[in-house]
């Protein structure tokens, strides 16, 4: 049985950047332990897999060890698949997801826009054992679906951080979201480390934008 698989380069404009995704369009779903095993071999952030349904698509995401609720990469780099690669005449694209709801993807010449959704971080402090394991105290610290999100004064300390992954591991759940104001233009600085999800840290992580932006 012979998959397609691309490997597409999102959020950037240059060959080699970006965050890399790979995406197997399906005409039908394969066994969870095959598309896992498929994910764990391109020992990519995440794989996406995708099969047609009428006038949309189904689409889930995987890491090298298990299903994640939302991608943002991928599911960029999977309407890039369809719009530029399978329908190259279509201008959007519209994803149905298990737990994230309907994704819309609109294409404008070579750019592709996404509509996700919005996560506001909840009100009450992250597991302390986690904020020990980033490295540096944080000045405000929230919990969102689930992840830390730890937000600290200057952009110099979220780029400095060196995380413990091994005792991140050991805690359910640790996966972490950081961030800090921004300069010269930049609204905020922010980095994802997933050790939980086999992903020490996600170069560019367009589900954490849904806790960050609102």
């Amino acid at each position: 049985m012979r998959i397609p698989l691309y490997q597409i380069d999102a959020f950037t404009s240059r060959l080699f950047g970006g965050n890399p995704a790979a995406v197997c369009p399906l005409s039908e779903w394969l066994p969870d332990e095959t598309m896992q095993a498929i994910a764990a071999e391109n020992n990519l952030a995440e794989t996406a897999f995708f099969v047609p349904q009428r006038d949309r698509y189904l689409l889930r995401w995987f890491t090298p060890t298990v299903e994640v609720e939302l991608c943002g990469h991928a599911t960029l780099a999977s309407a890039y698949v369809v719009t530029h690669l399978l329908t190259p005449d279509q201008r959007s694209v519209t994803f149905e997801t298990l737990k994230a709801g309907p994704l819309e993807v609109s294409r404008d010449g070579e750019l592709l826009a996404m509509d996700f959704p919005a996560w506001p971080p909840e009100r009450k402090p992250a597991d302390p054992r986690v904020l020990a394991a980033l490295g540096a105290a944080p000045a405000q610290s929230f919990v969102a679906r689930g992840r830390t999100l730890a937000v600290y004064d200057k952009a110099e300390t979220v780029e400095k951080l060196q995380p413990d992954f091994a005792a991140m591991r050991q805690i359910k759940g640790a996966n972490a979201i950081v961030t800090a104001p921004g300069s010269d233009g930049v609204d905020f600085v922010s980095r994802y480390f997933a050790p939980n999800y086999g992903v020490d840290e996600d170069p560019a992580t367009g589900s954490a934008h849904c806790v960050l932006t609102p």
